[in-house]
């Protein structure tokens, strides 16, 4: 199994100045990722009413996983079964050349679960946080951007690639950066 690759905040903003040639747009898409790992795992067994499930992967190694009581039609898993799951994580980096909004943390979720015309266990679940950081600083002899977060920590970035550096010129301080992660879990099985 290869294990889901956590983002990093100074890696997102480190692209901060991909696209500032646009300054005279309102919102300019700066940078992007996505991340997916695919998992498939066949079930050894499954402790209903303990909403217990345990799996072996591909190269035999076997995880104990215990559900949460939300987790339904745990009934119609049975050993042999096979389960599919797709993680996958993305960061969006948005410059809004506006300079009079505020820095904002924003959070959803949302679950999907089987339906009639597909009982079998499974199901699709999401997390999405956007934070809305504010320029603070720009040094541009030392090529840092300085950013506030909502909770009022600050965060200084230092821009290492020359031809973003040029582009640091284009910054007022006052911009905001606003960073979305997304997250998304969809799980399906098969007899």
């Amino acid at each position: 199994m290869k294990p889901v690759r956590a983002f990093t905040k100074a890696a997102a903003l480190a692209t901060l100045f991909a696209a500032i040639n646009l300054a005279h747009a309102e919102e300019v898409p700066i940078s992007g990722a996505l991340i997916a790992d695919k998992l498939t795992a066949t079930v050894v067994s499954v402790d209903a009413a303990k909403h217990l499930v345990v799996l072996k992967d591909t190269e035999g190694q076997e995880a104990e996983i215990q559900l949460t009581d939300q987790a339904k039609n745990l009934d119609k898993l049975k050993a042999g079964d096979t389960v599919h799951a797709v993680v996958t994580r993305s960061v969006v980096a948005v410059l809004d050349t506006d300079t009079d909004k505020a820095t904002a943390v924003k959070e959803k979720a949302g679950v999907a679960r089987a339906t009639e015309a597909n009982p079998n266990p499974g199901g699709a679940a999401f997390r999405q946080v956007s934070v809305r950081l504010k320029i603070t600083a720009i040094d541009q002899a030392k090529h840092q951007v300085t950013l506030i977060g909502p909770a009022g920590k600050t965060k200084t970035v230092t821009v290492e690639k020359p031809e973003l550096q040029e582009r640091m010129k284009n910054l007022k301080v006052g911009q905001t950066v606003s960073i979305t992660y997304t997250d998304t879990l969809d799980i399906t099985t098969e007899h």
